[in-house]
């Protein structure tokens, strides 16, 4: 089989913007092939992650998208998996070059999540849910996500001061990462003292609503030698995905077991343990989600995913020394839906890369994780390990 090989990524501003969907598509193609070939003489297919038409009221993306990229005739499909789409899209990219159908493939993410307001955003997301268990009673995904964050510091040594450990910690990562949406620090008192949005999470627990676009190149290792020199390609060493169920209320509240089925498959495929692993992407909508998932993936023992913001001589035994979310995070670079997969594939590019900022660089980094998950917790996941 082909090795995939990441050899080219961008992005656009992410926050709220005037810009389009297609516009944000397009700042972030500009700079991922900034240097390269035009995309029409390398890319054989695209896959564009986006969570939902009702934002712009658009369906078609990839059709749209690969107009826009100025491909014509090639296989263009809009991938939906709620906020894993992206995820989904970089899993596609990856296994059509792994099985040598094709040597480079476009995986895309864009949300427009704004152009619908607070409610609209609500609205969209809530679609997410189990219709007859879970829409009718009008339940939120801050509400969701709640009942699992009751039940995690009803069953752990967790407080909500522990919670609001890692959003500071994630902002602090923010505020040296040039891509993300807030980009200053914040401290202890800011987050317990926000407001309640749903407890026990607060205002500060919560990522925002986001616009933004990601665009990632994925290549065979031989087209990959001809574009760019070998310190600037990532290897996607495995992929797993894993779809468990929506509803809430049928699932196991503080143990993600779709992540730690999907990640399982990526360390398989890669043949890497997760003690290997020296950055993590985790997917941070709420601050309960990095603990949970620090646990899932085998980073943590259970109960103790919370001290994830600790530094890693500071943590319990049984953790890794991973560092996670040095990107920000959902919570703090910002979560443009369909987008945010491939975010958390730019952030472990550079890591690998070696080219974050000085500030956020983990040193000597060289194998990576990223868990993107949509829907609820347990709804779908999708894992990827990269290593230089």
């Amino acid at each position: 089989m082909a090795d995939p090989r990441i050899v080219a990524v961008g992005s656009s501003p992410i926050g709220a913007t005037d810009l389009t969907g297609c516009d944000l598509f397009t700042a972030a193609l500009t700079e991922a092939f900034d240097g390269l070939p035009d995309p029409a003489e390398l890319v054989d297919a695209i896959y564009v992650g986006n969570q939902s038409e009702t934002y712009e009221h658009q369906i078609m993306y990839g059709t749209l998208i690969a107009e826009w990229a100025g491909l014509r005739n090639v296989p263009a499909e809009r991938v939906e998996g709620c906020a894993a789409a992206g995820a989904l899209a970089l899993k596609h990219a990856v296994e059509d070059v792994r099985s040598g159908t094709r040597d480079a493939v476009l995986a895309c993410g864009v949300e427009k999540m704004t152009a619908g307001g607070t409610a609209g955003a609500t609205n969209a997301l809530s679609a997410a849910f189990d219709r007859a268990l879970e829409q009718r009673s009008g339940i939120t995904a801050p509400s969701q996500y709640a009942l699992l964050a009751q039940r995690y510091l009803h069953e752990t040594d967790a407080t909500e001061e522990e919670l609001a450990h890692i959003a500071v910690k994630n902002h602090r990562n923010a505020a040296s990462n040039p891509r993300a949406q807030y980009q200053q620090e914040i401290d202890l008192e800011t987050v317990l003292e926000s407001n309640y949005i749903a407890p026990p999470l607060k205002l500060f627990d919560c990522a925002p609503i986001s616009d933004g676009s990601a665009v990632v190149l994925v290549t065979s290792a031989e087209l990959a030698a001809d574009l760019v020199a070998r310190d600037e390609q990532v290897r996607v060493g495995g992929v797993g995905a894993a779809a468990n169920n929506i509803a809430v209320a049928e699932r196991d509240l503080t143990f993600v077991e779709g992540a730690n089925v999907a990640a399982s498959r990526a360390f398989d495929q890669a043949g890497l343990e997760p003690e290997a692993v020296d950055v993590a992407e985790v997917h941070d909508a709420f601050t309960v989600c990095e603990a949970l998932l620090s646990e899932a993936v085998g980073f943590a023992p259970h109960g103790l995913g919370y001290e994830s913001a600790l530094e890693p001589d500071e943590r319990s035994d049984g953790w890794t020394d991973v560092r996670l979310s040095t990107s920000g995070g959902l919570k703090a670079r910002g979560h443009p839906i369909g987008a945010t997969g491939l975010m958390q594939a730019i952030e472990a590019y550079e890591q690998l890369t070696d080219t974050a900022t000085d500030e956020r660089q983990v040193p000597d980094a060289e194998a990576a994780l990223l868990v993107n998950e949509g829907g609820v917790a347990d709804a779908v996941t999708v894992a990827h390990v990269l290593t230089n």
